[in-house]
This record gives structure tokens, C-alpha cells and sequence, in this order.
């Protein structure tokens, strides 16, 4: 009968987890669609920890009061510009979960009445899926964290790399494989856990930590949304392995749907900039760009910008049929996503028609641009992707750039020397006039100078983003 109720609870949960994702396609349901993952999640852990009587009542409620707790504190004290890395963290803790739980499934089979209960059975389909759940858990485990020092700073954002890499890349994975063929051939049904599995699955987590700081360490900034969304799908991966360690169906399932749909989105990922997933993985694209003193300045080639203030700025938009706001990474770190929506009312008021483009790999995480929007309550129906707002940027007053640097530069379209060639790019450069807000001329996570800056009718507005916007609605009130 607690058999039967379990596995109607991991139906429910399934179900909810599938209807959650579902409800996460667009901005204005994506809110209720977590909850209701989420809730799914805990009505699994519930059914599992009390129909199992793995935990008593009492300890089931301090795990939940502890660890919705430290949720509900990140959540309140982290800001959005720390949510690239909290998510890459947040993979980093599945990952090594995954990993221990394998391990501990190890150590059941060598507790001294495992043989006295029928429990000391480990075959080799067994002893693959704990060596995938230990292999994928630790490379999501180590390569999170790596992950989580370049999209904090605390590790350059630049690629690192050293002479023979890629060899001890391949040479790790070969061992890690030779590693799980050994495991599985040394199981078998004994009382107890021979040394030599022992030993492989110790080998086997060393190297995938070593492996997770070798696949992330070369990768430079600009591939930062790529590896968030591919690690995330690690995590469901080793997640997944576990289930089938533990016979889990609504672990198997919830692993099986964020595996997929992280590979599914690291694709996307990929086609918005144009590049292969092994491109991507050999790295040394892009890295770190110095914040810098706002001010004007030169290019390499000698050409100019044309410098403007937030009084002009606010006439221009004030008198403007039709005004696209392209935010980035930048209004982030500014923390302007208010500001500019405040500015977007006081535009609508002077029947100015407003929207916002928002180019897929904006920002440091997928999504992360929809995600600032949507806390500074901009209308849903105000946000469009790349590909459905480019072709009004031709019909457009004025395009408003807020922080955005790589994923405008016209150069992706015809400079073939440019690392950013053929990556698709909104097409700010085609309204009327662009109007670019930076601290400086400093270039992007890409490295390289922005063609859009020295453009005849571009103009750059210098300074603290969310400053120059509220000195924007300042003067445009009084328009």
C-alpha cells in the first residue's frame, strides 16, 4: 500500500513538474509555472521521506523550515546582478549531491548487515549508473564553481589555458571511462563491497572534479550563458543517474526534464550566436572588460563619438513616434531596470509607442534580461525577442541601448576578422538614431570595439545607467 502511494505521488509530481515547465514559456505565466514545479518537488520529497520513514515528522519539518529558510534569505538578499553566478552555484550543489548520494549508495552495499538483509547486491548495470551519477555530479560540481568565480570575478573572466590541455582533457575522460568499465566488471553479489569498486568510484570522482575545471576554465566570458544553461543540464543529467541509483521514478523524471531541457536551451544558445556547442567548449572566446571611467574617447582608427546629455536625450524621446529599448548586462550592474521602466510610463503618457528587445544571450545567464524586466514590472506584451522585434528597428525614432554591447555591434554582420562574425545581432544601427548609455568606451565581454559607437547617427550618453535614466524622466516630466 506505502509502495503504491508513492508512486502515485511521483505521478503527481511528474505531471506538475511537466505542466510547471510548460507554464514557463512566457514571461507573464513563468512565475506561477516555478511555484508549481516547486511544489511538485516537495510533494515528491514528502512521499519519499515519509512513506519510507526515512525521517521522522519532526525532522522532516526542521529540513524544511532550514532549508526554505536559506532559500527565502537568497531570495530577498541577493541582487539580480548576482543571479548568474547564485544559479551556477545553485548546479554546483545538485551536481555534488547527485554525487554523494551515489557514494552513500556504495556505502550501503559494505554496511556489515547488508548481507544478512539481501541488500549486498551490486550488478554492473548498478555500478554504471553510480559511476555516472559520481562522474556527471562531480564534473557539474567543480565546473559550476569555476563557473561561478568568472561570473563573480573572484577568477578572471578571461580564458586559461596551459600547453597540453586538451590532452589532459581527452586523457581524464579515457581514464573516467576505463574507470566505470572496471567498476562494473569487479561488481557482483557478495556481502560487502570489493576494494577495487571502492577504489574506482574514488578515482572516478577525482577525475570528473578535475574534468569539470578543465571543460569551464578555457571558456572566456562572452560563453558565460552557454555554460550557465549547459551545466544546468548536467546537473538534471547526474540528478537523473541518481534515480535510477535509488529506483526513484520522480527523481528519474525531474532529471530526465532538466537535462533535456538545458540541452535544449544551450542550443538555442548556440544559434543565437552562431556557434557550435564544441566551439564554444574548446573556448577562448571573450573575457574580462575593465569597468573603466565614463567618458568619451577614440577608436583604434582614429574615429569619433558624438557625445550628448540627458536634456537632449529626453527632448529626442519626448517627441518620438516610436522608441525600442535594448537593455544589457550593463543596466544590471547599474541596477536601472527601474528607472527604465519609469521612463517607459512617462513616454506611454506622450503617446510615444515603447517596447524592448531582448537579444537571447544578454546578460551572463539565459533569460537574465527578461528576468530584471519582469521584477521592474515592465508589461509582458512590452517584450519581444530578437527575431520577432528586428524588423521594426528600420520604422523606429529611437533605439536605446542600456549596457548592451556585443549583441548590437554591426560588425557580426560583415567583418569576417571579427570573432562575432555571423552571430545574429538586433538591429539597433537601422533606426533613425541610437542612443547608447555606458560608463566608457570600454568593450565588451567579446573583447573587441563596438562599429555602432561611431556610427553619424549614433550618440552616447556617459555615465552610471540608472543615474542618466532618472535624469532622463527628470527632464522628459517636465517636457
Amino acid at each position: 500500500m506505502k509502495q503504491q502511494l508513492i508512486e502515485i505521488a511521483y505521478l503527481v509530481s511528474a505531471i506538475m513538474f511537466i505542466y510547471g515547465m510548460k507554464r514557463l514559456q512566457s514571461p507573464a505565466t513563468a512565475r506561477k509555472g516555478n511555484q508549481l514545479a516547486a511544489m511538485g518537488m516537495l510533494v515528491a520529497i514528502v512521499a519519499t521521506l515519509f512513506f519510507r520513514e526515512i525521517l521522522t515528522p519532526v525532522e522532516m519539518l526542521a529540513g524544511v523550515v532550514v532549508g526554505g529558510g536559506i532559500g527565502a534569505y537568497l531570495a530577498k538578499r541577493v541582487e539580480m546582478t548576482g543571479m548568474p553566478e547564485l544559479v551556477a552555484a545553485f548546479n554546483g550543489f545538485g551536481g555534488i549531491a547527485s554525487a554523494l548520494v551515489a557514494g552513500a549508495e556504495i556505502a550501503r552495499f559494505m554496511a556489515p548487515n547488508a548481507a544478512m538483509t539481501g541488500e549486498a547486491q551490486l550488478d554492473a548495470v548498478g555500478a554504471i549508473t553510480i559511476s555516472l551519477s559520481i562522474f556527471i555530479g562531480m564534473i557539474t560540481f567543480t565546473g559550476s564553481f569555476v563557473a561561478f568565480g568568472k561570473l563573480s570575478g573572484r577568477i578572471s573572466g578571461n580564458p586559461v589555458t596551459f600547453p597540453g590541455m586538451r590532452m589532459f582533457t581527452i586523457l581524464f575522460m579515457l581514464a573516467s571511462i576505463a574507470g566505470m568499465v572496471w567498476m562494473a566488471m569487479e561488481s557482483g553479489a557478495f556481502p560487502g563491497i570489493e576494494d577495487p569498486v571502492v577504489q574506482a568510484a574514488i578515482g572516478i570522482a577525482v577525475l570528473g572534479s578535475l574534468l569539470g575545471v578543465l571543460l569551464v576554465i578555457p571558456i572566456g566570458g562572452a560563453d558565460m550563458p552557454v555554460v550557465v544553461a549547459l551545466l544546468n543540464s548536467y546537473s538534471g543529467l547526474a540528478a537523473s543517474a541518481t534515480g535510477f541509483v535509488l529506483n526513484n521514478t520522480a527523481l528519474i523524471v525531474s532529471g530526465a526534464l532538466v537535462g533535456a531541457s538545458g540541452l535544449i536551451l544551450t542550443n538555442i544558445m548556440c544559434d543565437a550566436m552562431n556557434r557550435s556547442l564544441f566551439n564554444v567548449l574548446i573556448g577562448g572566446f571573450g573575457g574580462d572588460s575593465d569597468s573603466g571611467a565614463p567618458g568619451g574617447g577614440t577608436s583604434t582608427a582614429g574615429l569619433t563619438v558624438n557625445s550628448t546629455s540627458a536634456d537632449d536625450v529626453a527632448i529626442l524621446l519626448s517627441y518620438a513616434n516610436k522608441v525600442i529599448f535594448v537593455p544589457g548586462y550593463g543596466m544590471a550592474v547599474a541596477q536601472a531596470q527601474h528607472a527604465v521602466r519609469e521612463l517607459s510610463e512617462e513616454l506611454a503618457k506622450k503617446d510615444v509607442e515603447v517596447k524592448f528587445a531582448v537579444h537571447p544571450v544578454a546578460g551572463r545567464m539565459p533569460g537574465h534580461m527578461n528576468v530584471l524586466l519582469a521584477e521592474a514590472n515592465v508589461p509582458y506584451d512590452q517584450l519581444f525577442e530578437m527575431d520577432d522585434i528586428n524588423g521594426e528597428f528600420e520604422t523606429t525614432d529611437v533605439a536605446v541601448v542600456i549596457g548592451a554591447n556585443d549583441v548590437v555591434n554591426p560588425a557580426a554582420r560583415h567583418d569576417k576578422s571579427s570573432p562575432i562574425f555571423g552571430m545574429p545581432i538586433l538591429n539597433v544601427d537601422h533606426a533613425s538614431t541610437s542612443i547608447v548609455l555606458k560608463r566608457s568606451m570600454n568593450p565588451g565581454y567579446a573583447g573587441i570595439d563596438n562599429e555602432l559607437f561611431y556610427n553619424s547617427n549614433n550618440q552616447m550618453l556617459f555615465g552610471d545607467a540608472k543615474a542618466s535614466i532618472s535624469d532622463i524622466v527628470n527632464e522628459v516630466k517636465q517636457l
